[in-house]
């Protein structure tokens, strides 16, 4: 059973990233095609218009050709637009690292558990010890750290997990919290964005003596409108990951609190150090110590 969540956990998170490239994949193909199509009709309508002669029997002159769609958009979003670029290649890098770092073979390898288990049994705590402090796994840094601490006795073992846990626990959260971040950012972004498009379309009103031809004013309308979306578009994906990561971070944490404690327990009784008063009847012989860990610090 452990071996087939595992491997369910490991096909979720491709998932996930197969999803993401799917979405890019297809705003990308999406806006390819809208650009195509563009410049196909606006070749259409420019043929077509040169090839009718005018009232006077004349063709007339052929257009200058107008700017593509592609190059109309990156220059109305301008620099808020590049900004907004920028943090939409660290979400994408963010998520892809996330991805393969909350994993349960990071939190809890099936692996891990069973040989630790068996050595348990088996009374070989040393080894035990010795197979926590060599896994990198989440549960093995908190097993590792707190039998390491159980000549001082139980409580403290339990203490000391519970502190290295709880930095583990918080160096992942500050990485899922970039997300958040972006997702804040991005929307901000093209606010400006927006705020900066009506200032410019104001600008060409207030210095026109007359009323102004719509394309005078497509310029800042353009700018308002694509750094708005762009700052979407990148928003959107970033709040909906950073919600199944946090879900995901909460659901390991637990789980392997569940079976940290109940790995721990084996050793309740064991750590608990000789009183006082009975090594000094014992002549000053110091107490046995764990059977696994250091036996000071």
């Amino acid at each position: 059973m452990k071996g087939i969540e595992m491997n369910q956990t490991v096909v979720r998170s491709r998932l996930w990233c197969l999803v993401l490239a799917v979405l890019v994949g297809w705003m990308t193909m999406g806006l390819t095609q809208s650009i195509s199509l563009a410049q196909d009709e606006e070749k259409a309508a420019v043929a077509d218009d040169n090839s009718k002669p005018g009232a006077d029997g004349k063709t007339p002159e052929a257009k200058k050709p107008q700017e593509s769609f592609l190059a109309w958009m990156i220059r109305a979003s301008g620099i808020f637009g590049f900004l907004i670029m920028l943090v939409s290649f660290a979400m994408v890098a963010i998520i892809m690292m996330i991805a393969l770092q909350l994993r349960r073979d990071q939190y809890l390898p099936a692996a891990f558990i069973e040989e630790f288990e068996q050595q348990l049994q088996a009374k070989e705590y040393q080894a035990a010890y010795e197979t926590a402090k060599g896994s990198d796994s989440f549960i093995g840094r908190i097993l590792a750290a707190g039998m390491g601490r159980l000549s001082r006795g139980y409580d403290e073992a339990v203490e000391q997990m519970q502190q290295v846990g709880e930095d583990e626990t918080m160096s992942m959260e500050h990485k899922i919290g970039y997300l958040a971040l972006i997702g804040s950012i991005a929307p901000m972004l093209g606010l400006l964005g927006t705020v900066q498009g009506m200032v410019l379309s104001f600008q060409v009103i207030a210095n026109s003596t007359t009323s102004p031809k719509p394309s005078e004013l497509a310029d800042g309308i353009a700018t308002a409108l694509f750094t708005t979306l762009e700052g979407l578009v990148v928003a959107i994906p970033a709040i909906i990951f950073y919600s199944l990561y946090k879900n995901r971070l909460a659901r390991f944490l637990m789980e392997s609190g569940f079976v940290a404690e109940n790995l721990m327990k084996n050793f309740q009784n064991m750590g608990k150090p000789a009183p006082a008063a009975s090594a000094a009847r014992s002549g000053g012989a110091a107490p046995a110590s764990s059977p696994a860990g250091p036996r000071s610090e």
